[in-house]
């Protein structure tokens, strides 16, 4: 049985959706968020609505504060 077409099409756009739609989650896993698991699960349950997808993104893009050794 050769796999039709559509199939692949279907694998490729499904793949390509949840890739642009765990964005922010990608984003804040390479860029070592510190709160990478929070915006993951952000993502996860309020991404559907453009509104948590976008505070996602933009939490996942705002400055890391990186404690300096001389900090307590």
């Amino acid at each position: 049985m050769a796999a039709d077409v559509n199939t692949y099409m279907g694998i490729g756009t499904t793949v390509t959706a949840a890739l642009i739609y765990f964005t922010p989650a990608v984003i804040a896993w390479i860029r070592r968020h510190p709160n990478r698991v929070s915006i993951f699960l952000l993502n996860l349950m309020l991404g559907w609505t453009f509104i948590g997808w976008l505070v996602a993104l933009i939490w996942s893009a705002s400055a890391i504060r990186r404690r300096s050794m001389d900090e307590p």
